[in-house]
């Protein structure tokens, strides 16, 4: 499947395990504009009744596209700019400029980005977000709406 990359941004939740976070993102892509992607395995059913029960029911909505792997994820996104968001990346989210088309690819809530995924990402384009010294990561439907909502107004809110 091949997406268009210039409409907006393009949310990769990375083998994601917690409903709720996705229904909140689901919910967050509707109203931005951004198109999910969601990696395999998922730590969640996508069957109607299940989706409706973690708040996933906002995908008449928003686009959404399920993979089997981030290499078919990778490949549908041919060409776009990646950025990894992460505890300890390299800049603030804030201090990137972002294009629509570029894609954000949060790791999942337990375990974050796998080592081998960051370096397939150069180091310049692993963003993190401020946070108090000592506290632990933003919940992951929080990070994403952060990264998507500056992206957004970076581009005007177009």
């Amino acid at each position: 499947m091949q997406v268009a990359l210039a409409e907006m941004f393009h949310i990769v939740l990375h083998e994601p395990e917690i409903p709720p976070n996705a229904g909140n993102v689901i919910r967050l892509c509707a109203n931005t504009g951004a198109t999910l992607h969601l990696v395999r395995p998922l730590g969640f059913t996508l069957d109607k009744r299940s989706l409706r029960r973690a708040g996933l029911d906002y995908d008449d909505l928003a686009t959404v596209a399920v993979h089997a792997d981030l290499a078919a994820c990778r490949a549908a996104l041919e060409g776009a700019r990646w950025f990894a968001i992460e505890t300890g990346g390299a800049q603030a989210h804030s201090d990137a400029a972002f294009a629509p088309g570029d894609v954000f690819l949060f790791g999942s809530e337990r375990t974050g980005l796998p080592q081998a995924v960051l370096a397939a990402i150069p180091a310049t384009r692993h963003l993190s977000l401020p946070m108090r010294a000592g506290n632990r990561s933003l919940n992951l439907s929080n990070a994403v709406a952060v990264v998507a909502y500056e992206a957004w107004r970076q581009c005007g809110y177009r």
